[in-house]
């Protein structure tokens, strides 16, 4: 099975590439983040006619998530992370596909910080932590993934001396994310990559970041101890095409998934 995560940033106008790469690459799943659409607006007649069903939360302006399944409809399992009713942001949802459950993520970004916005950053991580330890204990094949706004080490940036203020390495981050590999979940990129820098999957707009390969690691594939990583990678050239977005997509070939109930 072949899975893949790209936060598009801005599904619609970015709508011709996500064609062409899902074509070229044909991916079993994707998780796709930053939408910025409602759901309504969610162009899911032109993904249908290139083969591939929908699971969508959207949101106007910014936010919005989306599981795509290649000639498979998605059971929808949550269309939000739980613990905060009161939390309307579009940035999670889990659908059962192929005999997977996949968590599709948009991490909160937590900038500035410290602050407000880091507060919910650190607290909607600990949201992610108590599922992902609920999935993990269940032994299914689950595979979480998305952008999630954290760079794990210095080895998975540039220049950390130049980000230190950032939301996205703070120790309580990375903390954060590490707690939740701590349960046992597989890095597929890191998995894939065990001896060299990882591949980046970000790229900043501004100060020509792209063009000096000054990129980040921040999206990533996490999979449980049902299913195993045979390789993983990153289709940078999508970064470098007219009016991109600054990610990547991030891809994982897996193998052992297993036709299964859902966990609740």
């Amino acid at each position: 099975m072949l899975v893949a995560t790209w936060n598009v940033n801005n599904v619609l106008k970015r709508l011709d590439q996500l064609l062409a790469w899902l074509e070229s690459r044909k991916p079993d799943v994707v998780a796709l983040q930053e939408l910025k659409t409602p759901t309504d607006n969610f162009p899911t007649q032109a993904l249908a006619a290139a083969g591939y069903h929908c699971m969508v939360q959207g949101q106007r302006s910014w936010n919005g998530v989306a599981l795509l399944a290649r000639g498979q409809e998605p059971l929808p399992v949550l269309t939000a992370l739980p613990g905060d009713p009161k939390d309307r942001e579009a940035r999670y949802i889990e659908a059962a596909i192929k005999g997977v459950l996949f968590g599709c993520l948009y991490a909160v970004n937590g900038n500035p910080c410290p602050g407000p916005k880091f507060d919910y950053k650190l607290a909607w991580m600990e949201r992610m932590r108590q599922r992902a330890e609920t999935l993990w204990a269940t032994g299914h094949p689950v595979v979480l993934l998305g952008d999630w706004n954290v760079v794990p080490t210095d080895q998975d940036i540039y220049k950390p001396d130049t980000w230190q203020d950032n939301a996205l390495l703070q120790p309580e981050s990375r903390e954060a994310f590490n707690r939740i590999l701590d349960q046992g979940w597989t890095d597929a990129i890191r998995a894939a990559h065990p001896a060299d820098p990882p591949p980046f999957t970000f790229w900043d707009y501004r100060r020509r970041r792209w063009e000096r390969d000054a990129g980040l690691r921040i999206d990533h594939i996490l999979c449980s101890s049902a299913l195993q990583v045979r390789a993983a990678g990153v289709d940078k050239d999508e970064r470098g095409r007219d009016s991109p977005s600054d990610h990547a997509p991030v891809w994982a070939r897996l193998k052992g998934a297993r036709q299964t109930t859902m966990p609740p």
